[in-house]
């Protein structure tokens, strides 16, 4: 293990190209899956999505399906709208303004009895939208990507995090073994550490064959795409309009890329470059329950409280990597590539909700929502197999905990508090006006970073050593509404800000190697990911 400053630590995992049946992921690849964005209807989002006691809109079939249990007729309805980052430049295929598809749903309402109704349910939302470009730029001072790579070469321990370096015979590359019999790849030797000890490492000079080249400054860009479309089937109903329940079986369509492009300036005046294409894609399952309560016969205030199960997901993660060193430019050895593509799964945390709702005549409504989930609980699974159903016949994969990333992912990520409030006021029938805030505290601990020493196949298969340490998130929403006859038409806006600090690589300090001293630290970053969304939805009553 890496002993890093201000408790950020550092250990790299993996063994490299070997085709291999068990395959995980890395903590802050996980974390880009997790949590969701605030997405749905325009009258849900223009009150800030506070609406899991109010109830009687679609979009809370994702979080309290309860909700649905208020609806009192069918409804149908769908939403779109643009997506557009405040900050950044654009970059490869990534644009600051997109289309977004967002919502379609409907709501068959069916009476029980005089005051009870029997309600089904079904909507498409996406739970994620990836559009983003991040840009990144900043001096290095003598630290570079390869020094970190050479360092890890150097500590041969791999209970270090370090690996042992050698010819593969049948390759001719160098690789990264566990041990000096080169019996089996290290864990710790990653897609990047391979690049880069079979282009800018090994020297021509026979009495120090390899090398690092420090670097001067460095930038970086990724272009980001794709979403989490959710696909949620819910029942619900009440009990003489007191008491309200509702679950909801969610499915999770996954399709995440990012294209990025990583540079460094060199201290020997050339230049090092690393692109890098990967794509996650995968589906994942959940299942939500709730209750919304209206304590007081003659009053329209309600408690509502709900419970979300992990989402289980089925992933698959592949990419094409790449580094020229422009030092040798034309030379035999001074391009390289990877790529690999295997299956692992995520296992998400639990989430727990409780809400107030309150309206006041048929012209202000109030609704408040506290929302938990302890990220640092997220299970990274290694496939180790597979199993076939006696009774069916159908193949199902096995898998195990990954108990390294799992330990480092209780040390990089926290529970996350999430608030939102909203309010809807309506000065003539036909007309409401509407406003909302979410305030959702940190994922990551501030100090928290990669660990590329980690003995985990999930950072074995990582192909950049970048990372983000976002913080909280602060929303503010505000939508307008119109409903004529059964049709209603509703038009929200949204400005979502959060700041980071990004990092090109971890730090490393005072690792003592044959009685010198190295140090690797990565100069941080500020950086922004602000966006504006207007949504339009188109609603009709039945």
């Amino acid at each position: 293990m890496f002993i890093i400053m201000k408790n950020r630590y550092f250990l790299f995992a993996t063994a490299l190209m070997i085709a291999m049946s068990a395959n995980a992921q890395e903590t802050y690849e996980n974390a880009k899956l997790v949590g969701e964005d605030l997405n749905g209807t325009a009258r849900y989002v223009g009150m800030g999505g506070a609406m899991e006691a109010l109830g009687a809109d679609i979009s809370t079939i994702g979080t309290n399906p309860a909700g649905l249990g208020l609806f009192r007729h069918s409804n149908l309805s769908v939403s779109g709208g643009l997506l557009m980052q405040s900050n950044g430049k654009e970059f490869a295929n990534g644009n600051k303004t997109n289309a977004s598809f967002d919502q379609i749903g409907g709501v068959y309402s069916t009476r029980t009895g005089a005051k009870s109704f029997l309600n089904f349910g079904f909507n498409y939302h996406k739970g994620k939208n990836f559009d983003y470009i991040l840009n990144a730029a900043n001096s290095l001072n003598g630290s570079s990507q390869n020094k970190q790579s050479f360092i890890k070469g150097l500590l041969g321990d791999e209970g270090r995090g370090g690996f042992f370096i050698d010819r593969d015979p049948k390759t001719n590359a160098n690789v990264g073994y566990s041990d000096l019999n080169k019996k089996s790849n290290a864990y710790t030797f990653s897609q990047i550490d391979y690049l880069y000890w079979n282009t800018l490492i090994p020297t021509n000079n026979p009495t120090k064959p390899y090398d690092y080249d420090g670097g001067n400054d460095y930038t970086y860009n990724r272009a980001h795409n794709g979403y989490i479309g959710n696909y949620d089937f819910s029942i619900s109903g009440n009990l003489n309009d007191r008491v309200y329940l509702g679950v909801t079986f969610g499915i999770k369509d996954v399709h995440y890329n990012a294209y990025s492009e990583y540079s460094e300036n060199l201290v020997s005046g050339a230049r090092a470059s690393v692109a890098d294409n990967r794509s996650i894609t995968g589906s994942g399952f959940d299942v939500t329950a709730g209750v919304i309560v209206r304590p007081i016969e003659s009053s329209p205030f309600r408690i509502g409280a709900y419970v979300k199960t992990p989402t289980w997901y089925d992933l698959t993660t592949s990419n094409t990597t790449s580094l020229i060193d422009y030092r040798n430019y034309g030379a035999a050895n001074n391009s390289k590539y990877v790529n690999n593509s295997y299956d692992y799964k995520i296992w998400t945390p639990w989430k727990f909700g409780f809400s107030l709702g309150h309206t006041i005549g048929s012209s202000l409504a109030l609704g408040a929502t506290y929302e938990y989930e302890d990220y640092s609980r997220i299970n990274t699974r290694i496939n180790d197999g597979g199993y076939i159903d006696y009774w069916t016949g159908s193949y199902y994969d096995s898998s195990i905990a990954d108990t390294q990333m799992n330990n480092h992912t209780r040390e990089v990520l926290k529970a996350v508090s999430t608030l939102k409030l909203g309010i809807e006021y309506k000065p003539t029938t036909n007309l409401a006006l509407r406003a909302g805030y979410n305030y959702v505290s940190p994922m990551y601990f501030s100090n928290g970073q990669k660990d590329p020493g980690l003995s985990s196949l999930g950072t074995s298969y990582a192909s950049a050593t970048d990372y983000t340490d976002w913080k909280a998130t602060n929303r503010f929403t505000l939508g307008v509404g119109y409903q004529i006859d059964k049709f209603n038409i509703d038009l929200a806006y949204q400005y979502s800000s959060q700041s980071g600090d990004f990092y090109p690589f971890s730090n490393v300090k005072n690792i003592n190697i044959n009685s010198t001293t190295y140090n690797n630290i990565a100069t941080g970053t500020k950086v922004k990911n602000d966006k504006s969304q207007l949504l339009l939805t188109l609603g009709y009553r039945f």
